[in-house]
């Protein structure tokens, strides 16, 4: 998956979303290895420091953690990224529904608009 990073929010923020994505498509296995910072650092075309403070920060989700000298390695709990993966759900299905309100739709035109959709 493409590193599109942005200046829209902290570098940091992006790389530990993009990791999450990774985590929750299943891009990543429970139980994987992750490559090194300086891998990853240059696979996004960031700072290697950079990286380094957002693996950091990952680590506080549980949902990476580090084992000494042999790198960091994805959860094997589940149930912590069925989580994640829930809580992204409903926060992209929020923004859309508010996107979709802006534009003027109700919440009854949005879920029709959807249904056709998917019937397609």
């Amino acid at each position: 998956m493409p590193w599109n990073l942005n200046s829209d929010s902290p570098i940091f923020i992006q790389i530990i979303d993009h990791l999450q994505n990774d985590i929750v498509s299943g891009f990543y296995k429970p139980g994987d290895k992750l490559p090194s910072v300086r891998e990853l650092a240059a696979e996004a075309g960031v700072n290697p420091n950079t990286m380094q403070k957002a693996l950091s920060e990952f680590e506080l989700t549980g949902l990476v953690h580090s084992e000494r000298t042999s790198g960091r390695f994805i959860t094997e709990d589940q149930k912590l990224i069925e989580e994640l993966k829930t809580s992204l759900v409903q926060t992209q299905i929020k923004e859309f529904f508010e996107n979709m309100k802006k534009l003027g739709f109700t919440e009854n035109e949005i879920l029709q608009l959807v249904k056709e959709h998917t019937d397609k």
